[in-house]
């Protein structure tokens, strides 16, 4: 590969690694917001950090796409690049947790509105199911509340 061409792909795989840095770090803040929204029981901030939170993950999955193209035709990252690399992963793993425990957050008052409709339509003998991540939930059913 000529010298001139393997430069121009290290400087874009930099280009992108910071790009990737940055959009991590603002997915980072997002979810801090969305946390904070959570603990409001803020809905419209919910659903603004929400749209927020997806385009920062479409634009880090097309970010990565270009990454993984530019490290295919690169024989080896320089140390700098090694180093943000490993730097994005650490942040995303934060987020990752976050993420999760804004997930909990959301699961445990569904929960909570489950019980309180199924105590409002008279479900006494609910049975409890485990839900795709194996955590136990009440199988609460639908009743009509009144009839006109």
């Amino acid at each position: 590969m000529a010298a001139r061409l393997l430069a121009e792909m290290n400087d874009a795989l930099t280009a992108v690694l910071a790009d990737m840095q940055s959009a991590v770090t603002d997915l980072d803040q997002v979810l801090g917001d969305e946390r904070a929204a959570l603990d409001q029981a803020d809905a419209d901030a919910l659903n603004r950090v929400g749209e927020r939170k997806q385009q920062l993950l479409l634009q880090l999955e097309q970010l990565d796409t270009e990454r993984v193209q530019l490290v295919r035709h690169i024989d080896s990252q320089s140390d700098s690049q090694q180093q943000a690399w490993d730097g994005i992963l650490r942040l995303v793993a934060c987020c990752q947790q976050a993420n999760q425990r804004n997930g909990d957050i959301v699961e445990q008052r569904l929960q909570h509105v489950r019980r309180a409709l199924s105590v409002l339509t008279g479900g006494k003998d609910e049975v409890n199911v485990y839900n795709p991540a194996g955590k136990v939930r009440g199988g609460f059913r639908s009743v009509p509340l009144a009839q006109a």
